[in-house]
């Protein structure tokens, strides 16, 4: 078995490489969807990004969500899509990964001076064996949910030793906390970073939690990339304040959720020297979390309405 080893320098970048990153629009289930894809795909276009992504549970493949699948496409650039569990609510990953025009459920590419990564959590471990998320079959114990299968494992050792670039992965859930196997895909990332004798792996985005934080473990960054929507309570917000009723019962995720008033993304702008992350300050549509006496956390994860700034060096 041949590995390039000889792939292990750094190059200088000519210039910046900047893209657009959002997460969980759930599109369909929320009733300003349209609106908030919208927003996305103007503010890449307006920055002039070179590419765009979204980390996961963006819409399903019917009709309904032709609307939003047609403003993706409306950016003429590169654009990337992740596979979410959400998206496996109602598909095979097969059918998902064609519907969405992917290159597969997980993969890499390269832009500029950088390769990105793309990774699939969506398997299930019973201790003997892995499945993929196929239509709602991950509705089971936390503990069997949220894997990196072992021949995914396997593909992303030969996929970092074979590139001399900065690497920087996606994933929808967090690799740092929430996979069930995270210590052992970031054992992957480390031991890459070690053979190489340099900071290779430098940055992973996730999604999933409809949270927001920044947190490094040996070396790499980790960053929690916020819901473009809303954030997932888990008992009823009294959405009927927030709402009028035609809405709420049309749209019955709201009952148990608080929505942002405006679209959550960020544009991350990439150099040798590290990343640039300008992020989107919103509100909670009333009633907020103080007013519902919620606290300032859900399951752990920092419960606010915002994807922060961030400054992060390579």
């Amino acid at each position: 078995m041949a590995f390039a080893i000889g792939f292990c320098s750094c190059s200088k970048q000519e210039k910046p490489l900047k893209f657009a990153i959002a997460s969980d629009f759930h599109a369909p289930d929320v009733p300003d969807g349209e609106e908030r894809v919208a927003s996305f795909i103007e503010a890449a276009k307006r920055e002039q990004v070179d590419f765009i992504i979204e980390l996961g549970d963006f819409c399903r493949l019917d009709s309904a969500s032709q609307v939003y699948r047609d403003l993706w496409n409306d950016f003429k650039g590169d654009k990337y899509h992740v596979i979410g569990n959400h998206d496996m609510d109602s598909y095979t990953p097969e059918e998902y990964v064609k519907g969405m025009d992917m290159p597969g459920r997980y993969y890499s590419f390269d832009k500029g001076d950088f390769h990105f990564i793309v990774m699939d959590g969506n398997n299930l471990y019973d201790g003997k064996e892995y499945r993929h998320y196929a239509k709602a079959n991950y509705y089971v114990d936390p503990s069997m949910r949220a894997f990196v299968d072992p021949e995914q494992l396997d593909w992303l050792r030969q996929d970092l030793a074979a590139t001399d670039k900065k690497c920087v992965l996606f994933s929808h859930q967090g690799i740092e906390l929430f996979m069930n196997n995270g210590e052992t895909v970031r054992q992957v990332l480390e031991n890459e970073n070690s053979r190489c004798g340099y900071k290779k792996v430098v940055l992973a985005f996730s999604g999933h939690t409809h949270s927001n934080y920044t947190k490094e473990i040996n070396g790499i960054t980790y960053m929690q990339i916020n819901s473009a929507s809303y954030v997932w309570i888990d008992k009823p917000t009294q959405t009927e304040k927030r709402y009028p009723a035609e809405i709420n019962q049309r749209y019955s995720l709201l009952k148990y959720s608080i929505t942002y008033d405006k679209p959550l993304y960020a544009i991350v702008t990439l150099t040798q020297e590290g990343a640039d992350v300008k992020g989107i300050q919103a509100n909670f549509l009333p009633p907020t979390p103080q007013d519902l006496q919620i606290g300032d956390s859900i399951d752990g994860y920092p419960l606010v309405s915002v994807i922060e700034d961030a400054k992060i060096t390579f």
